[in-house]
């Protein structure tokens, strides 16, 4: 068996980080930490990750309030995943004012697509765009 201490951020620099509700495990949502991020998260308990289209760290709740407080932290057997499971203070983890960023359902008979939950919050209002 490898013994890996920790996940493997010298194979990949970005590693996928699935947070999921510590009390229901619900499935918030899914984003990307770097060894930054993944430092910062593990000395100040408050979940930081990596964000890929501001090219920066991204403190979760920084902006909306919604922040998401660390439980525990897994890695998978190859290190290069993470499962975070987190106390989400605030309501809503995703950014378009629902709980979790999967709140749109695919039906496979027909393909179709439909909202399941209710916004915590008006996106506009939080982030005035």
């Amino acid at each position: 068996m490898n013994e890996l201490k920790g996940p493997d951020f010298s194979s990949h620099q970005l590693i996928p980080a699935i947070a999921q509700d510590v009390s229901t495990g619900d499935v918030l949502m899914m984003a990307w930490m770097n060894q930054e991020a993944w430092e910062e998260t593990l000395t100040t308990g408050r979940v930081c990750y990596f964000s890929r289209s501001r090219n920066k760290l991204w403190r979760k709740g920084e902006e909306s309030g919604n922040v998401q407080e660390l439980h525990s932290a897994f890695f998978d057997c190859d290190g290069d995943t993470l499962l975070l499971k987190v106390r989400q203070i605030g309501g809503a983890a995703c950014h378009e004012g629902f709980r979790s960023c999967f709140f749109r359902q695919v039906h496979a008979a027909d393909r179709s697509v439909t909202v399941e939950g209710t916004r915590v919050f008006d996106p506009a209002s939080v982030y005035g765009k």
